[in-house]
């Protein structure tokens, strides 16, 4: 169930872009810039007020990788997984984050929601492999001890 506050920040997205059903991926790019994720209630809402049909939200945003129906953490970490840093070992620096953080295969989020971690097939920073992002900025040349400092540096200033 949506609150008031939700409801009002939704509609002001959508007021945004016309209401346009045109409009639908811009305004679910927005919605998950502010939650982080795309949430059902938010999604049924959208088909409602657009006028399109449930399947058709969630075909979408079923359909682009860029799109999450899961809470993300306060910080979003892509581990490059592309053919450059794969070759210079960006797996072991997934699986040292992925151990300091206590996450598992089938889990991305850690539990206090600070920290989301998640492959990708490229950065498109070869040159700095391997490579990841925090939030969007490049951590070049890192190794499995620098990620884990890294986010022991990130929680000391959380």
């Amino acid at each position: 169930m949506l609150t008031e506050e939700e409801l009002l920040e939704v509609d002001a997205i959508i007021e945004g872009y016309g209401g346009l059903k045109s409009s639908l991926i811009a305004i679910m790019q927005d919605v998950q810039s502010t939650y982080r994720y795309l949430p059902e209630d938010i999604l049924l809402y959208l088909a409602k007020k657009l006028g399109l049909s449930e399947a058709k939200v969630y075909s979408v945003a079923t359909f682009y990788e860029n799109f999450s129906l899961e809470p993300k953490g306060k910080n979003l970490i892509k581990v490059c997984d592309g053919t450059a840093c794969h070759v210079k070992h960006s797996i072991p620096i997934l699986n040292a984050m992925r151990k300091t953080l206590d996450l598992a295969d089938n889990k991305n989020t850690t539990e206090d929601g600070l920290f989301t971690v998640e492959t990708v097939a490229c950065l498109g920073a070869c040159g700095l492999s391997p490579a990841i992002t925090v939030n969007d900025k490049v951590h070049a040349a890192m190794t499995p001890d620098s990620a884990v400092a890294l986010l022991a540096k990130m929680r000391e200033e959380a």
